[in-house]
């Protein structure tokens, strides 16, 4: 089933690693940077430690640190400035090179480095969840409550391959802590958040347990109005989201897991960018795991999972807005089944190494129609598939370390991936004037091998961390791209489907960077440059001969290019003294279509942080400033599925300020104002606004006006 692997030129350096790995089974050992089967550092904590764990902190997060090599880590339940969305990309901007293209009140589009979609992995506890919007109201993090999570891990780059194929941008994991009671005992934490525009949170978790198991519930619920902009302009963007998830465990001893989850969620959003909006976002979710660590020997760990979500999707013109006109109605799901066996090695106490399968199948579906009581009501009709997908791929990644300060991080990946075309025709047309026309790719079918590997090398010196790492990532055309697509050509008939014209996306990244900390300093610098062929281009208002009776019409294809891609992050923090810390980020990205010779369409600017933070006692205050560039380096009309550049944009700065006061461990209040002086802006890479009745349209979907915000958390136990 997998094909053997085959070193390709631009893995030479991978190549060299894998002789590394082979010298490594016979090198003197040198103490591992990992602890090994000590149960004071298990992933598997004991209770104890589990609640200290989330312990509040008495600061709000505005700009998340890399402490380690290419990694950011950060708790999602700690308070943040701009108070996030709730849902995980707005969760993720505060991030240095993170962006959102907005779209409404929640479910944006994430954006590292100007990469977006599947060029960017998104991983909910260990799965991954495909949405069913062909117009992206429901990406991924659509369905990711943060407060119901207990880390988020941003990877930088191609440089890991055991999260999947494809993550050319990097791989979002958003994660769950083990749960262990060394003790029968129980334990409880929460928050409530209320904010302008009517915007109100509550989120609840409990668990109690034993040595021999544990139970564990976890709810979350957010609405919010429509908000308004500095000029005091309504933006169509109310939402109402809520979830519910039950756990069980066993656990046998400290070092062994099987854990059974169920989830529910559902969510209603109104959308400033589309002549419709998101009515119904229901998820169902089921998954079960196995982890036994700490074995001895050899073999030190065993991770298995399988799981299953079901995304029902309904988006009308009707529910959340006036409509005078024709109610219709599109009902697409997707039903994603997945899994995964991970095994780690310790063939020395200096070496680390994971060998992995996964695998991951989706078919989507879609129906339409007209609103409840019509003689089409959309949920009366059949549904018709559009596409499937299955993908099954092999890893293997190593870290040794082979000098008490160096280390040599590398992998290699290799996935078989299939894609059927099941659309038998197109609606060309209207609902009111259909045109139907044949699918040029009617039960067409792809199959392509994906190469994947990586290899780092970072070295300790005595303020901290210097890296360098050279990665290739592989990526198949996703379904927003070969599906919602049309191909190049003036043959409408030929032309009407892009399916099997798209090659498969293939990025080399070049990272290099070093994180340090002396005295009350601490820093990191992250850059790097990738070369990209076959890049995924999508393209918007392309001239085709019209249908019939002449003329032409405007589409929008896809094709691919050769692009280069560079830029980076950097952060400083300095003590001033026990009680003020200051704070500085700068995050760039820049783009080039090599192939037509212009800039890279949806790449945000030079973007700035500044932020002064104050403690004493239980008491907290900060400031923040964002500032972002001019971008002038536009190619209109291109970019990504998620949107396209609409032309130059101002620069702007926006101000905050925040405080809190901490009772005690177990009890804060924080509070701020985002967006002090109302500043009226929009985002670089922002939708445009559609024209929605009772509403004024903007060129770009603009960001919330003034907001006042207060976040009340507890833990108990």
């Amino acid at each position: 089933m997998f094909p053997v692997f085959q070193i390709k030129p631009v893995a030479g350096a991978l190549a060299l690693a894998l002789a590394s790995f082979s010298f490594a089974l016979h090198a003197q050992e040198v103490p591992h940077q990992h602890e090994r089967g000590n149960p004071g550092t298990s992933p598997a904590s004991n209770f104890a430690n589990e609640a200290n764990e989330v312990e509040l902190e008495p600061l709000v997060i505005t700009a998340p640190f890399m402490n380690t090599p290419l990694e950011v880590r950060f708790n999602p339940k700690a308070p943040q400035q701009p108070l996030p969305a709730n849902d995980g990309a707005s969760f993720l901007k505060t991030i240095p090179g993170m962006s959102v293209i907005r779209k409404g009140g929640t479910d944006g589009d994430p954006v590292f480095r100007g990469m977006a979609a599947s060029r960017l992995n998104i991983l909910f506890d260990g799965e991954q969840i495909l949405g069913g919007c062909g117009g992206r109201m429901d990406p991924p993090t659509a369905y990711i409550f943060p407060d119901a999570f207990d880390r988020v891990i941003l990877t930088k780059g191609p440089q890991s391959v055991r999260h999947g194929s494809g993550a050319s941008a990097g791989t979002v994991r958003f994660e769950r802590n083990p749960v262990y009671f060394s003790e029968p005992g129980w334990q409880a934490s929460g928050a409530v958040t209320g904010a302008s525009f009517g915007r109100h949170d509550v989120f609840l978790d409990a668990k109690a347990g034993s040595p021999l198991g544990y139970v564990q519930g976890i709810v979350t619920h957010a609405r919010s109005g429509d908000y308004e902009d500095g000029d005091g302009k309504t933006v169509h963007s109310r939402y109402e989201r809520h979830s519910a998830t039950a756990i069980l465990g066993w656990t046998p001893d400290r070092n062994t897991r099987l854990q059974f989850s169920a989830a529910r969620s559902d969510a209603e959003a109104a959308y400033a960018d589309h002549g419709m909006d998101g009515s119904l976002f229901k998820r169902e979710n089921y998954d079960l795991k196995f982890e036994k660590s700490a074995i001895g020997g050899l073999l030190d760990k065993v991770e298995a999972q399988v799981y299953y979500n079901y995304i029902d999707h309904v988006m009308d013109n009707y529910h959340l807005r006036h409509n005078t006109g024709m109610a219709m109605a599109s009902n697409p799901d997707r039903k994603t089944t997945g899994g995964r066996l991970a095994l780690t090695l310790f063939p020395r106490e200096n070496l680390e190494w994971v060998l992995g399968i996964d695998q991951q199948r989706n078919r989507h579906t879609g129906r339409s129609g007209g609103r409840s009581g019509s003689a089409n009501y959309y949920r009366d009709q059949k549904r018709t598939e559009d596409a499937r997908f299955t993908q099954w791929g092999l890893f293997s990644e190593f870290d040794w370390a082979f000098a008490q300060d160096e280390r040599l991080i590398a992998g290699l990946r290799t996935d078989r991936w299939r894609a059927r075309d099941s659309r038998q025709q197109f609606n060309l047309g209207s609902s009111m004037m259909p045109n139907y026309r044949a699918n040029p790719t009617a039960d067409a079918r792809r199959t392509e091998s994906l190469y994947s590997g990586f290899a780092r090398y970072e070295r300790d010196f005595s303020l901290g961390t210097a890296y360098v790492g050279l990665g290739h990532s592989e990526r198949a055309p996703d379904f927003w791209e070969l599906i919602g697509k049309e191909a190049v050509g003036q043959n409408n008939t030929a032309s009407l489907s892009v399916f099997d014209q798209l090659d498969t996306e293939k990025t080399t990244q070049l990272d290099v960077g070093l994180t340090w900390k002396t005295g009350p300093w601490q820093g990191f610098i992250s850059a790097f440059y990738g070369r990209i062929d076959d890049y995924i281009l999508i393209q918007s208002n392309y001239v085709k001969p019209g249908l019939m009776m002449g003329g032409t019409r405007a589409v929008t294809i896809a094709r691919n290019i050769d692009a280069t891609t560079w830029g980076g992050e950097a952060g400083v923090h300095y003590r001033f003294s026990p009680n003020w810390k200051g704070t500085a980020s700068l995050a760039y990205t820049r783009g080039e279509n090599d192939t037509d010779g212009h800039a890279l369409g949806q790449m945000p600017p030079l973007e700035s942080r500044l932020g002064l933070d104050w403690e004493s006692g239980p008491w907290s205050a900060g400031a923040l400033l964002r500032l972002a560039a001019r971008q002038n380096r536009v190619a209109v009309n291109e970019g990504n599925i998620v949107g396209q550049d609409l032309g130059k944009t101002a620069g702007f700065g926006v101000f905050s300020v925040n405080g809190g006061y901490r009772w005690n461990k177990s009890a804060r209040v924080t509070f701020g104002i985002d967006n002090l002086f109302d500043k009226t802006y929009a985002e670089a890479i922002s939708k445009s606004s559609a024209p929605i009745q009772g509403y004024e349209q903007t060129i770009r979907v603009n960001e919330p006006g003034r907001a006042v915000w207060l976040k009340v958390q507890f833990a108990l136990e």
